[in-house]
């Protein structure tokens, strides 16, 4: 049997996608259902070994300990480290790949799909359950052309989205329905659900707030968690 999936997309950067995908893990694990995270393109300066000596992002091997599972380099296939403000060395599937300036990785990302996808689909065989973890936000309109990341991720494996915002920032509201409207019909509707992130007081005063977005986007809130300081 081939592995159901699921993504958590975000409103922006730190919006809370890693934490919600580890919670997501962790509630899957404990329904007694065999999981794993994955995230198509991580970028982040500090990579973690595997046991067979393949680097990956260090959110996946969080994720993964939430799943009850070895980090595999395959949950995160593409890793980039950063060199400077305009390069990064590119890790594909826990391997050097070469270092490249950003607009010549632009070019080249779609060459990387095929790899991301056997990542994918080898874990599809071997699990219940894949929750797939989106980076920075899905409505960068300037690169949603050669997206492998966000919806265009979702797009490939054809799996339902959460969307994420934070309210501890400010503006949720706008957020959520400015990420939602940026979106194509299809992309719309792949957007089963909302969720509010590190939302602090009274939730009863949110509500109406709640119905609204609803009424506006046709999109259900399917729950507001709230601001926890977890060290994870």
């Amino acid at each position: 049997m081939v592995a159901k999936s699921l993504m958590v997309l975000g409103t922006m950067s730190s919006a809370g996608k890693s934490f919600i995908t580890a919670g997501l893990c962790r509630i899957f694990r404990q329904d007694g259902w065999k999981t794993v995270p994955f995230k198509s393109q991580n970028m982040a300066l500090n990579s973690y070994i595997t046991q067979d000596g393949k680097e990956m992002g260090r959110a996946q091997v969080m994720q993964a300990e939430a799943a009850g599972v070895q980090p595999d380099a395959r949950m995160n296939p593409i890793l980039l480290k950063p060199t400077s403000d305009s390069g990064s060395q590119v890790i594909v599937n826990g391997e050097i790949y070469g270092t490249m300036r950003a607009q010549e990785y632009y070019t080249k990302k779609q060459e990387l799909v095929p790899h991301i996808l056997r990542a994918y689909r080898s874990l599809a065989e071997e699990n219940d359950i894949i929750v797939l973890e989106g980076a920075g936000s899905p409505a960068e309109i300037n690169l949603k052309q050669n997206d492998i990341v966000n919806m265009g991720m979702a797009a490939m494996v054809d799996a339902p989205v959460l969307l994420v915002g934070d309210i501890d920032r400010g503006g949720v509201f706008a957020a959520l329905y400015g990420t939602i409207m940026l979106l194509d019909e299809a992309e719309r509707r792949r957007i089963r659900g909302v969720v509010i992130n590190k939302f602090r007081g009274d939730v009863e005063i949110l509500k109406p707030g709640l119905k609204m977005l609803e009424d506006l986007t046709g999109i259900p809130v399917l729950g507001v968690v709230p601001y926890l300081p977890l060290e994870l």
